[in-house]
């Protein structure tokens, strides 16, 4: 479904608290805030996000992000609540055991795709909304110049409570071609600061383009395009996608 029951008369998109909160911290102290969402790997759920979110250092340089040399040691995650829609709660994960990292990394390219996967081990009055990584059946005809979202939390801004907000764009790269021989397509979107990590979707109502020809009705259609990470530089509007088939890599390796 692409929405989900609200309170009376209204519906809230499920993309809308599918993108969850999150606070890079350091022994309690929060140091920056970004976007994850979750998938299901054998091994059970794995909060997906940012490479850099998880090691504070800038993905290219290694240098730490924050002026203050900062790096995070945990991440605090702001989940849906079991009792209902509408109320959160707010759970710890850590990000070492001892000096060895508990994120997850590419079976191929580790390091040098900016997400990672990490093990939820906090889940207590939590309801997990998933994204689902494998490729549809009839996947959307995705071409450059279609409108997607960016779904999270710039400045660590809310659409009231812990919802995401939508931010459009445009695809800029063909989505078939991999930049820099990496899993990596462009958009054009004004992004900002708390939406790295941010799943990025085309969703689409009425009649929509499948690779399988032009189908038309049978409701919304939502695909999971990839994941944000931050624009290719601070002058920039084009921002980075990991895309979504290599997203699946890494949780169909995870076993």
């Amino acid at each position: 479904m692409n929405a989900i029951s609200g309170r009376p008369k209204h519906l809230i998109s499920k993309c809308s608290v599918q993108s969850l909160l999150i606070h890079p911290s350091f022994d309690g102290t929060q140091l920056m805030s970004g976007t994850a969402f979750v998938a299901m790997s054998g091994r059970g759920p794995m909060l997906i996000t940012n490479r850099h979110n998880v090691t504070g250092r800038h993905q290219q340089t290694g240098k730490p992000l924050l002026a203050s040399g900062g790096l995070p040691n945990e991440l605090h995650i702001w989940h849906n609540h079991a009792q209902g829609l509408g109320k959160w709660q707010k759970h710890r994960e850590l990000l070492y055991d001892g000096d060895r990292p508990l994120w997850i990394e590419h079976p191929r390219h580790g390091a040098n795709v900016d997400f990672v996967a990490l093990p939820l081990t906090s889940l207590t009055d939590v309801q997990l909304h998933l994204y689902e990584t494998s490729p549809p059946e009839d996947p959307l005809l995705l071409t450059p110049g279609e409108v997607v979202s960016v779904v999270g939390f710039p400045f660590q801004m809310t659409a009231g409570g812990r919802f995401a907000i939508w931010v459009t764009g445009f695809i800029a790269t063909e989505p078939a071609v991999d930049l820099e021989n990496l899993p990596l397509m462009l958009i054009d979107c004004r992004s900002r600061q708390g939406q790295s990590g941010s799943p990025v979707i085309a969703n689409r109502t009425g009649a929509v383009s499948t690779m399988s020809g032009l189908n038309i009705g049978g409701g919304p259609v939502t695909q999971l395009v990839g994941i944000y990470s931050g624009r290719i530089n601070d002058e920039s509007d084009l921002g980075m996608v990991w895309k979504t088939a290599a997203i699946n890599e890494l949780i169909k390796s995870i076993a």
